[in-house]
């Protein structure tokens, strides 16, 4: 036992993590096997199971690439590669998404390849059908990333050298879902659905926690501008926990929420979060976006949010979180996602 526990990066961390590792893979297993069922109340539980067990999967995935699981670099990048297949974001390395996400952190910056705003503007159509669907609460524009993610190698021209990977992938991938829906066609179904509301949940969360644009410098570096200033980092981040009255509801998202906090340590493992928001803000809620705020601006936004090129006097800052915690603005962005690696 001992041995075991010395693998995690803190004693704690095999209760913490591991619990939430063991839940993932459980929930995965348990929920697929539900959607076999006959009952369709079993098939809506199995659903929603399947669905949380692949957001804790996607979490923890942020986990070990700051190296917040284990002590070894190659513990976490050998669980972050598993945890990618169980919430289907294996298309393109783990590797990348690393890499992207840290310049997110070290570059206090979003970098991207795809710029969406642009693709949109050259397809008006294709941009009318996006948020036709999106006013169904399908999620389109994370649709659209998301098969740029699974043929990763033929789309972005540096990833080109991933294509035996890439292919092999999408044959395991595209091979068991393509039986499923020709053998179970209910079963593929509602796996879909649950990726959908994955999706959601996700982009949920992203939606408001930083208030600065995309810049398409992921491949062509730039030195941006407010790299390093920690101050300005923390003046242009926001944090939305689901609940500070009840914080346990926040593990369902491996208390994401406390965004802030994360910032200002990223080597804070997920649960110890909520300390560190304590110490930052004495948990006053007026530094934090109220749940039902949250909920407001994600269904009044949501075709807004699709293509949203930001003007100059876009609010920043103290601004962007009065309005925020109003549930009047600002918009809050899609396609910002730790899966996607472009």
């Amino acid at each position: 036992m001992a041995a075991v526990v010395a693998l995690f990066k803190e004693p704690k961390g095999l209760l913490m993590s591991g619990g939430a590792l063991a839940y993932a893979v459980a929930g995965y297993v348990a929920g697929f096997a539900g959607l076999f069922h006959d009952s369709p109340v079993v098939n809506a539980a199995a659903t929603l199971l399947l669905a949380h067990a692949m957001i804790v999967a996607a979490y923890l995935i942020h986990e070990c690439a700051h190296n917040l699981v284990f002590k070894r670099s190659r513990h976490n990048a050998a669980l972050g590669r598993a945890m990618s297949w169980l919430c289907g974001a294996s298309y393109g390395t783990y590797e990348d998404m690393r890499y992207k996400h840290f310049r997110h952190h070290v570059d206090n910056d979003d970098v991207v390849w795809f710029e969406y705003d642009k693709f949109f503007e050259k397809h008006p159509l294709l941009l009318r059908l996006v948020r036709g669907l999106e006013w169904l609460y399908i999620p389109a524009h994370d649709l659209i990333m998301h098969f740029v993610m699974v043929f990763t190698s033929f789309i972005i021209p540096q990833r080109r050298d991933q294509r035996r990977r890439n292919v092999t992938v999408i044959l395991i991938r595209g091979g068991i879902f393509g039986v499923m829906l020709f053998v179970v066609p209910k079963v593929a179904i509602l796996y879909a659905v649950a990726y959908l509301i994955m999706m959601h949940v996700l982009r949920f969360m992203d939606m408001l926690q930083h208030d600065y644009p995309y810049n398409p410098t992921l491949f062509e570096y730039a030195d941006p501008p407010h790299k390093g200033d920690s101050d300005w980092e923390q003046e242009h981040t926001f944090s939305n926990p689901v609940s500070l009255k009840y914080p346990g509801l926040n593990w369902l998202t491996l208390n994401f929420g406390y965004h802030n906090a994360h910032h200002a340590d990223m080597n804070v493992p997920w649960y110890r979060l909520p300390e560190l928001h304590r110490e930052l803000t004495g948990d006053d809620p007026v530094r934090v976006i109220p749940f039902r705020s949250q909920l407001r601006l994600y269904h009044r936004n949501r075709l807004r949010r699709v293509h949203n090129p930001q003007p100059t006097d876009y609010p920043k800052g103290d601004d962007y979180l009065r309005l925020a915690r109003a549930g009047t603005g600002p918009i809050g962005g899609n396609a910002a996602s730790f899966l996607t690696s472009f």
